[in-house]
């Protein structure tokens, strides 16, 4: 697995589906997946990032049936295993809080290994990661102390494991691929998460942010548009689309708008698929007016 060439997601995973979901079109537009992706969802707690995982994971099995999926979950309530079991046609890989803390590293090298066993073989798979902040608390407890300690009570070694998971995701040259979304949460009150939260800013090539004004204004999905994005999204999308959604950002900016979701969810609400919205924003912004 090491020996393949990693390269820049070139094929977009398409997540709008028939069910016309507002969640999985807007990622579709703001931050597109692409086979190869290394996400960063960065989430302050109750701002749906698990339901978001959902959706994601359920439209990629009904787009995309040949795909490996996998969701992992570490340190999760064990009544989030079970609904994430119902939800999702995937297979769920789990260690519930009150496991030992060597369960929970040990079911995530286990998912790791096997992805890079199956993107040997030509394979694209796909892990949903929730979360990258538990797996590094994790190796926090278990690994053993080099004597140097960051702020947050983290060990300074204990990062290598958690970037090694995360790394793996790239799309590979030979053929294959495997992408990765990892969760990482943020605004906790912990220290540690925040530090953990630092080192992995960067990392990855796609970031999703959501904001806790706008779940607790019953707003979903909560995305922040302006500091979501996805790195050589040129790639995974089309000329045509990438100027219409360029010109949308800048649009917002320039508006000013406290909450710019809203604007484009009401939108989206008002046509059946993404072509059609962006035949009326790209109309629109010659009149500058969005709604």
């Amino acid at each position: 697995f090491e020996n393949l060439t990693p390269l820049y997601p070139q094929e977009k995973f398409v997540l709008e589906n028939s069910s016309n979901d507002i969640c999985t079109r807007l990622i579709d537009l703001i931050c597109p997946i692409g086979k190869g992706q290394r996400g960063l969802i960065v989430a302050p707690p109750k701002t749906g990032k698990t339901i978001l995982l959902q959706k994601v994971a359920n439209a990629i099995t009904k787009n995309y049936p040949e795909i490996e999926l996998i969701v992992l979950l570490i340190d999760e309530r064990p009544e989030e295993v079970t609904d994430m079991q119902r939800s999702v046609k995937g297979e769920v890989a789990f260690s519930t809080f009150d496991e030992p803390t060597k369960n929970q590293i040990k079911v995530a090298e286990l998912v790791i290994e096997r992805a890079k066993r199956l993107v040997e073989q030509g394979k694209d798979v796909v892990i949903l990661l929730d979360s990258v902040t538990r797996l590094a608390r994790a190796y926090n407890l278990l690994m053993p102390t080099s004597g140097k300690v960051l702020s947050g009570g983290i060990d300074a070694n204990t990062l290598n494991h958690p970037k090694r998971f995360f790394g793996a995701a790239r799309n590979v040259e030979e053929g294959g691929s495997l992408t990765i979304l990892a969760t990482a949460l943020v605004e906790t009150g912990s220290k540690m998460d925040e530090v953990i939260f630092e080192e992995f800013k960067g990392t990855g090539n796609m970031e999703l942010r959501l904001t806790r004004e706008l779940a607790e204004r019953r707003i979903f999905p909560a995305i922040d548009i302006n500091r979501s994005g996805t790195r050589k999204e040129e790639l995974l999308l089309s000329e045509k689309e990438l100027k219409v959604i360029w010109a949308l950002r800048d649009y917002l900016n320039r508006q000013n708008l406290k909450e710019p979701i809203e604007a484009v969810i009401e939108v989206m609400k008002k046509t059946k698929d993404n072509q059609q919205f962006l035949g009326i924003v790209s109309h629109l912004k010659k009149n500058s007016s969005i709604l």
